[in-house]
C-alpha cells in the first residue's frame, strides 16, 4: 500500500472527513513518528509494533561500481519490530 491508497482508505471509512483533512492527518501522523525517532525516542502501536533507532557504527565500505574503498560514517537507522498481534495475523496460515 502506499500513502494514496492509505489516504482513500481513510476517507472512503470516514466520509465526514474532506479529502484535504485526511490528507493532513496521514502527514501528521507520518511526522510525529518520524520527529520521535528524530529526537532518538520510539514510537509503539499496540497491536501493531514499535518504531525505534539503531545505531551502526562507521566502517569501510566499497563503491559497486568502480570498486574503491570508502569511509562510511556512523549513522543512525530506523528499526521496526512487529507487535504480537501482527505476527499473529501474518502467520495464521502456518499453523
Amino acid at each position: 500500500m502506499i500513502r494514496s491508497e492509505l489516504v482513500q482508505k481513510i476517507g472512503q471509512r470516514n466520509p465526514g472527513l474532506n479529502p484535504r483533512e485526511v490528507e493532513l492527518i496521514v502527514t501528521i501522523f507520518f511526522d510525529e513518528i518520524t520527529k520521535r525517532l528524530a529526537d532518538d525516542g520510539r514510537v509503539e502501536l499496540r497491536g501493531f509494533g514499535a518504531f525505534s533507532t539503531r545505531a551502526r557504527g562507521a566502517r569501510t565500505g566499497r563503491n559497486p561500481r568502480t570498486g574503491e574503498t570508502v569511509n562510511v560514517c556512523a549513522k543512525r537507522v530506523p528499526y521496526f519490530k512487529p507487535g504480537k498481534e501482527m505476527r499473529a495475523r501474518l502467520n495464521v496460515d502456518a499453523e
